[in-house]
């Protein structure tokens, strides 16, 4: 069946899921701010600052009318950075009804307070058809046709199958799951330990640390989701440690850069001047270790992070802090399972 599809954002990931869709003769329009990249794609079928090597299909329309856009389609993906998120979702409300179907693409948090995209997605009555889609996706990859898994997390049936049915193809793979809320907080959190491998990479750490930064990362992330109500299994799929690997080990994540630059002697404000895009991590950081302070939350490499980045303490003391901390067990929440029995 062939469907009307609205993606919002003219961003690398954005681009790159309209890119798909558009393959698959659905018909697509990108929703953007600017009249010069609206142009642009749709007269020489580039979205040159983001992905400047990728052809997009000549049936991809890039729009700036908003209302058109929502109001002819069926399904709308939001791919919008985290700091715009809550506007744009605002902007379209009086537009959505209860057929269409509602797709977050973001990895982050509401930075004006502790809420998850797809939350500021359900406030509104009228649209409940909701989803998460998450996992290791780095866009310039997808774009040059590497094969690539995705997860597409929602309660409902026909949101999950809608989504498998736009954007299968031979190179991208969607798999389900029912936990939104640990797909969600997966693809927000790993952000955060993005930057703490890149700071790691650039110390020059040896393969055994790296492994124990990674492997601790995904026990803090899954800590602290599922005192929110996830399910830790979830982070062992694709949209958790799938993510948190391909996120922590390449150059392509902005959160990685972010985290090489400021370990080779760069000020935050240097690193996200010179990348030149959003690094979600460090809005990420200031609302989890807020969050995981309130509720007694242990996150070491977290804390230790933020001390860095917004106390200026010293870059050593961010690796020390996973040696000296009073968590011994491995895998929390097998351990609790056995005490429960046991």
């Amino acid at each position: 069946m062939k469907h009307s599809v609205c993606v919002l954002g003219g961003g690398s990931f954005g681009t790159v899921l309209a890119n798909i869709m558009a393959n698959n003769d659905h018909q697509v329009s990108q929703w953007m701010r600017n009249e010069q990249q609206v142009e642009e794609i749709n007269l020489t079928g580039l979205n040159s600052r983001y992905l400047p090597n990728a052809p997009l299909h000549q049936e991809l329309l890039a729009t700036s009318n908003l209302e058109q856009a929502i109001r002819e389609s069926d399904t709308v993906f939001v791919s919008i950075p985290s700091k715009s998120f809550e506007q744009v979702v605002q902007r379209i409300e009086p537009l959505l009804t209860e057929d269409k179907i509602l797709i977050s693409t973001t990895k982050g948090f509401n930075p004006n307070r502790f809420e998850l995209m797809s939350d500021i997605l359900r406030r509104n009555p009228a649209t409940q058809k909701i989803g998460v889609l998450s996992g290791p996706n780095l866009a310039k990859e997808i774009a040059v046709g590497q094969i690539t898994g995705s997860v597409i997390a929602s309660p409902d049936e026909e949101v999950r199958l809608r989504v498998i049915e736009l954007l299968k193809s031979p190179t991208f793979r969607i798999y389900e799951n029912t936990d939104s809320t640990g797909v969600e907080l997966a693809g927000a959190l790993k952000n955060i330990y993005a930057i703490v491998c890149g700071l790691a990479k650039a110390m020059k750490v040896g393969e055994n640390t790296m492994s124990m930064i990674i492997t601790r990362s995904l026990a803090e992330m899954s800590r602290f989701a599922v005192h929110f109500g996830a399910n830790p299994m979830t982070f062992l799929g694709l949209a958790g440690v799938g993510d948190l690997i391909a996120t922590c080990t390449s150059p392509l994540s902005r959160n990685y850069r972010v985290g090489f630059l400021i370990g080779s002697g760069k000020t935050l404000e240097q690193a996200i001047e010179e990348i030149g895009e959003v690094a979600e991590g460090v809005n990420t950081l200031r609302m989890v270790v807020t969050e995981a302070e309130k509720h007694g939350l242990y996150m070491p490499l977290a804390e230790g992070l933020s001390k860095l980045l917004f106390e200026k303490a010293k870059l050593e003391s961010l690796i020390g802090s996973m040696m000296t901390g009073g968590q011994k067990w491995d895998v929390e929440f097998a351990t609790k399972e056995e005490n429960k029995h046991g």
